[in-house]
């Protein structure tokens, strides 16, 4: 048998049994708020550890990518410093003078942009290009609705600016041909003969001039022709004009490229010189290089998926320049005579359609339109352009806008003006490169445009040059990048601002007269409607 307890002690257990669990509750609940405290601390920390990740392995990305292409460049033995010996390949030693006249070397690796899709913030920012055409075009039918009363969009603009597609596609047959066969068997027959002619100087000479002369009326003087005797619009002129531009640039390249290799080497006996295969040729006027290579990279397959994506990108662009255009070019070409006042509001005004012009030009032809080439040819190497929007310099974003234009120009023009000068006169090799490129971009425009108007001549030639030499590869500080864009802005709304202008005053003050002065003196200085 149990005996009761007395009714004290009972009672005390029971107040000290009830004290216990209040404290076990308040501790239970002190546990668990500091539980959900260290579990947002630690969902905090995730994502901000997770936003640290990925800036990480985007810098790294682009330090590893630069430092990659960089050593592959150097490591990649040219065929020039392989040589026989005992009947092993064996390479010659190579100093950093030796590897610039080497040449440029090719490889696999594709455009920055496909690898910065792949990232979701950068993929965003294309998503908003996308969404501002979408507006473009609403906006469009807004204004239609209201003044006409019904939805239409009308591209009377674009229409206008690609007409006479026929003269412009015989125009370009005639230069095709041309360029497809006068230079190549040119190349044959002066190749054929050079070792074995008693005047090796003489031969070189006669068949340089002759060449030079069919040039200059064939891709010469046959374009402006076409252009100015059958009046094309500005869109078709600048496809033919362009053309004849690269077309040059193709056939100086087959002949530079090949011309030493055949003087270098003396056949044997009985053997005649080797001459660069006419399908390789065919093949290097269309792919997207200005530097002739008997062989390329090439991928394994057409990927037609990616085909039609950058088909429609081009489209896309296209109709994105015409929205542009009508909405935020031609509003502001005003008629007001000449003053400070007006070119001041009409520069600033420019500048957003001017910039979008820029970026969308970029995104067309250096992304876009060579992607597109590359793919169909299988061309693998896709490096068009560089990350000239991280340029802190104007020398770095000379060199990585335009990456095909600029391996022409330096390896035809830079360094064959050192070795001419014995490696002298770098600066002048820099300056000279610098005026051949303002000349060509205005002898386009201006053949496009249909009159001479210099503004691009002036910034790239005279502006550019300064900012080469003033902004230049010791520029490090992010202040600089800012400093770049601003001007990148100015000078974009200062050549649409002065060529919308001078198009509209060529139009309604018309030229009275063809004299030299007429020609050179801009309409819009002196135009008053």
């Amino acid at each position: 048998m149990t005996t009761a307890e007395p009714p004290n002690r009972l009672l005390h257990r029971k107040i000290k049994a009830q004290s216990k669990c209040i404290e076990s509750d308040e501790i239970s609940s002190h546990v668990g708020g500091h539980n959900n405290v260290e579990e947002d601390y630690l969902r905090h920390w995730q994502k901000h550890a997770q936003k640290v990740k990925v800036k990480v392995l985007e810098q790294v990305q682009d330090q590893l990518s630069d430092i990659l292409d960089k050593a592959l460049t150097e490591s990649v033995p040219p065929f020039t410093q392989i040589q026989p010996v005992n009947g092993k390949m064996t390479q010659k030693p190579s100093s950093r003078s030796q590897r610039m006249d080497d040449g440029k070397v090719f490889m696999d690796r594709p455009s920055m942009l496909d690898e910065l899709f792949e990232i979701s913030h950068i993929r965003t920012i294309y998503h908003m290009f996308i969404a501002i055409l979408l507006i473009f075009c609403m906006s469009t039918l807004a204004v239609d609705y209201i003044d006409q009363g019904r939805l239409v969009l009308e591209f009377d603009l674009l229409f206008f600016a690609f007409g006479k597609p026929g003269t412009v596609t015989w125009a370009w047959v005639v230069m095709f041909a041309y360029t497809l066969f006068v230079p190549y068997y040119t190349l044959v027959f002066w190749g054929s003969l050079y070792h074995s002619f008693p005047s090796k100087l003489g031969l070189s000479l006669v068949t340089g001039l002759v060449l030079s002369a069919v040039q200059t009326f064939i891709l010469g003087l046959f374009p402006i022709y076409t252009v100015v005797h059958y009046q094309l619009p500005p869109a078709s002129r600048f496809i033919v004009i362009l053309e004849q531009i690269r077309f040059l640039m193709k056939s100086y390249s087959l002949i530079r490229e090949t011309a030493p290799v055949i003087m270098k080497n003396t056949p044997k006996e009985g053997e005649s010189p080797r001459f660069p295969t006419f399908s390789s040729y065919v093949y290097f006027l269309f792919c997207p290089t200005l530097i002739y290579r008997e062989s390329y990279p090439r991928n394994s397959h057409i990927r037609w998926k990616y085909v039609g994506v950058t088909l429609g990108m081009i489209l896309g662009c296209l109709f994105y320049g015409y929205f542009i255009l009508v909405r935020l070019c031609v509003p502001n070409a005003t008629n007001q005579p000449f003053s400070k006042r007006t070119m001041v509001l009409a520069v600033f005004n420019s500048i957003l359609p001017g910039i979008m012009l820029l970026l969308l030009c970029f995104f067309a032809f250096l992304h876009c339109w060579l992607n597109l080439f590359a793919e169909l040819l299988c061309f693998a190497d896709r490096m068009f352009y560089k990350d000239w929007w991280n340029s802190t310099s104007f020398t770095n974003y000379y060199r990585t806008w335009n990456i095909v234009v600029h391996d022409w120009l330096f390896y035809y023009g830079y360094r064959d003006f050192l070795w001419l000068s014995k490696r002298k006169f770098r600066t002048a090799a820099m300056v000279s490169v610098f005026i051949v490129s303002a000349v060509v971009h205005e002898y386009a425009l201006a053949m496009g445009f249909g009159f001479f108007y210099p503004v691009m001549f002036c910034l790239f030639a005279i502006f550019g040059v300064v900012f080469n030499f003033t902004m230049n590869d010791k520029r490090q500080s992010p202040v600089f990048n800012v400093i770049m864009w601003a001007c990148l802005f100015l000078g974009q709304g200062v050549q649409v601002c002065l060529y919308c202008q001078e198009w509209y005053a060529q139009i309604q003050c018309p030229r009275t007269g063809n004299t030299f002065l007429e020609l050179v003196t801009p309409r819009s200085w002196s135009c008053i409607t």
